[in-house]
């Protein structure tokens, strides 16, 4: 089995999938080759484990919605001359089911089995759980 591991991160901003979707299609938000990117301060220790399979994980309005496979992980040198990293992305998003996650700083790992399930092709949201029980089940730690 191959050993992988995610990022999950805020999309600060962002109302929907179809707007980060929206974002990602601009030429701000791409790489010279037309790809999706994020650029990101600290570049991740486990560059390899990322590489070998990873997706980042888009937590949307406070819950985990949708990811996207990360291709690989180009060095951007910004106009103050800092060394940085941007995750270059496939440009196709998979929509997940829901997961509330809490508020963070910057990007972190998300182990494979701590992932919610892709949705089925062509479904835009699951069913929805009510909202108190979802939340309770995110206080507990089961989402």
């Amino acid at each position: 089995m191959n050993k992988y591991v995610n990022l999950i991160k805020l999309s600060v901003g962002t109302e929907s999938p179809e707007t980060l979707d929206a974002w990602q299609q601009s030429r701000a938000a791409q790489t010279e080759d037309g790809l999706p990117r994020h650029v990101t301060r600290m570049w991740p220790k486990r560059e390899a484990e990322i590489l070998n399979g990873g997706s980042i994980y888009w937590v949307i309005k406070g819950v985990i919605q949708c990811r996207q496979k990360i291709l690989r992980m180009d060095e951007v040198i910004g106009s103050d001359g800092i060394r940085r990293c941007a995750i270059v992305l496939d440009p196709q998003l998979h929509r997940t089911q829901t997961a509330l996650k809490r508020p963070f700083q910057g990007w972190r790992y998300l182990k494979p089995e701590d992932t919610p399930p892709d949705l089925p092709k062509g479904r835009t949201q699951d069913d929805p759980i009510p909202d108190e029980l979802n939340r309770a089940l995110a206080e507990i730690g089961v989402l």
